[in-house]
Parts: C-alpha cells; sequence; structure tokens
C-alpha cells in the first residue's frame, strides 16, 4: 500500500496504490465520507492534497487500510493518470542532510585531497521546491549554466505530525511515511560559490517519488539496501544503517527552534559511489538513465535531458 500524488483530467489529487495494482481515487472516497470521520481536516479548498493526509499521520494510514477493503467504489483507471511527485510543493524547501555517511566523507577528501573529520552535528541545506521532478521526469540541463551533474540517492522522510523542539526519542512519531530522492548537484557551481545550496537548487535537481510508503511498511529504516544505476552501471550499493546520524537524532536537531509541519520533507544523505569521486570522474549526460533504489519503497527513474537553446 502507497500513497502518491497524480494528475488526472486535469487535476492533482492522492491516490492509494494497492499491492494487487489497483488504484484508489482518495478525493472521491473523503468527498463521500462525512468529515467527521476523515482522520484530517478537510481543506477549504474542497481539494485534497498529499499535506492534507499527511497532517493524519498514522490515522491516515488506517484510513487508507479501510478504503481498500472497499476499494472497487472509486477505482482509477489504468493509463489514465500520471504520477507526480508525492508532495508537489511542500511547505517549505527540501530539508537536505550532508556528509552523513561516513564513506562518502572518505571519498569526498580523497576525491579533492582533504583531510576533514566526520561531523559532531548533522549539516543542513535546502532544495527549493521548484527544483522538483517526478517519477519518470526529465532531469532538465543547460550547459550555459553547468557542465558537471552529478547524483545522489538518499532516503527521504515526510513529517506527518508537525512540532518544534521533538525530542529524539518522540521524533518517530512525527513521521508520516518515506520516499526516495536524487539530490542531483552541480559540482561545478558548488566549487564556483563554495557552498551546497547553488549547485543542489537548480531547476530539475530534486527527483523525488514515486509514492509514500508507511513507516509500518518500511520496518526499520535504518536496515534497508540504497542504490543507484547509471545506464544499468551500479554505481552506488549501501544499507541505510550506515548513516552517521540517526533519523531520530536527524529530526530532533532539526527541530531545535524550527517548526517541522506536516509535508516537510527531509532528505537524509548520500552513501559513496557518486560521479565526482570515480576515476576518471563520471558526470551526468544527455539521455543517461538514473534508477535510484531504495528496499521496501521502489525505484525511482529519470533521464537527463540536455536543453539546447
Amino acid at each position: 500500500m502507497k500513497l502518491a500524488t497524480i494528475e488526472l483530467g486535469g487535476r492533482q489529487l492522492p491516490a492509494l496504490f494497492l499491492d494487487d495494482g489497483r488504484v484508489c481515487d482518495l478525493q472521491a472516497f473523503a468527498q463521500a465520507a462525512p468529515p467527521a470521520t476523515l482522520p484530517f481536516p478537510w481543506p477549504e479548498t474542497g481539494r485534497l492534497t498529499m499535506i492534507d493526509l499527511a497532517a493524519g499521520g498514522a490515522a491516515t494510514w488506517a484510513w487508507c487500510r479501510d478504503i481498500a477493503a472497499v476499494a472497487d467504489a472509486h477505482l482509477i483507471q489504468p493509463g489514465s493518470y500520471r504520477l507526480l511527485a508525492p508532495i508537489p510543493r511542500p511547505p517549505k524547501n527540501i530539508f537536505c542532510l550532508g556528509r552523513n555517511y561516513r564513506e562518502h566523507i572518505q571519498e569526498d577528501n580523497v576525491s579533492r585531497n582533504l583531510d576533514t573529520d566526520v561531523p559532531q552535528h548533522p549539516q543542513f541545506f535546502t532544495k527549493p521546491w521548484t527544483a522538483i521532478v517526478p517519477h519518470e521526469g526529465a532531469i532538465r540541463y543547460d550547459q550555459r549554466v553547468t557542465r558537471r551533474l552529478d547524483y545522489e540517492v538518499e532516503l527521504a522522510v515526510v513529517i506527518g505530525q508537525g512540532g518544534r523542539d521533538i525530542a529524539e526519542a518522540d521524533a518517530p512519531g512525527h513521521i508520516f511515511g518515506y520516499t526516495i530522492l536524487n539530490d542531483i548537484s552541480a559540482r561545478d557551481l558548488q566549487k564556483r560559490h563554495d557552498q551546497w545550496f547553488k549547485g543542489k537548487a537548480i531547476d530539475g535537481s530534486c527527483p523525488f517519488g514515486p509514492w509514500i510508503v508507511s513507516p509500518e511498511a518500511v520496518g526499520d529504516p535504518h536496515a534497508l539496501r540504497i542504490s543507484l544505476k547509471v545506464n544499468g552501471e551500479q554505481r552506488q550499493d549501501a544499507s541505510t544503517g550506515a548513516m552517521i546520524f540517526s533519523i531520530p537524532r536527524t529530526i530532533a536537531s532539526l527541530s531545535s527552534g524550527l517548526t517541522l509541519e506536516p509535508g516537510d520533507v527531509i532528505a537524509t544523505g548520500t552513501p559513496s559511489g557518486v560521479g565526482y569521486a570515480m576515476n576518471p570522474r563520471q558526470w551526468l549526460k544527455d539521455g543517461d538513465v538514473i534508477e535510484c533504489e531504495i528496499e521496501k519503497i521502489g525505484t525511482l527513474v529519470n533521464r537527463v535531458e540536455e536543453v539546447i537553446n
């Protein structure tokens, strides 16, 4: 059971993907239900979004399980819709965690002749929502902007119940679900500006999806295989258990003095195997197909396209 945002007949709406392949229209199910029975407040716009579902937290997943038993009431026909990013426009910029895998730090040190230590605290940056690309969407780039485009597969956390100053022990209760994010990075822009944001914020630099999976379905988020292929060639292959900062620690640190809201997205860092650390370095090019896979979640696939002006 997975939650996704789709485009159907020119409308954006949340959908429930069942394990048998059926797809349910959650907007239709919610409209047919008495408002008091919904696990989230009915939006004033009358248009249900994934952010509304996230606000319901674990109760939303229970509601979805009930819907699965009567799914045929509001089915969506195969081929009639297009997958969008799970949250096409999050409440804030997407939060990202840098340098959260020891082997990635080591490969960075070797490739750039550095000797940096493992960070003592999580290192954050953000990506704007305008960078978001859905599953099977094109990662478009302009060589006048960057000639050194790279990939980074990451496990992403979607916040359910919001909060500030969240204790590490309470953090799991604030997680709505998990998805996949590819932190596309323009390495030449990173070097030129001597910081992360600009090189990781250009349009098309945030493939994200295909859907959100519940914490119950994922189980231990620190025991998942995480991998990435370019044109079928294995580039990254690791376990999320190699994270330096756990997801609860990350949420506690990020929420210290900063309010997290339903639908906020946190990318938890990438393992080793990125293109700039290879010898010779390997940059993404027009026509490349990137497959990001995380155990128990699925595969996020995108093609690179050079923009010719």
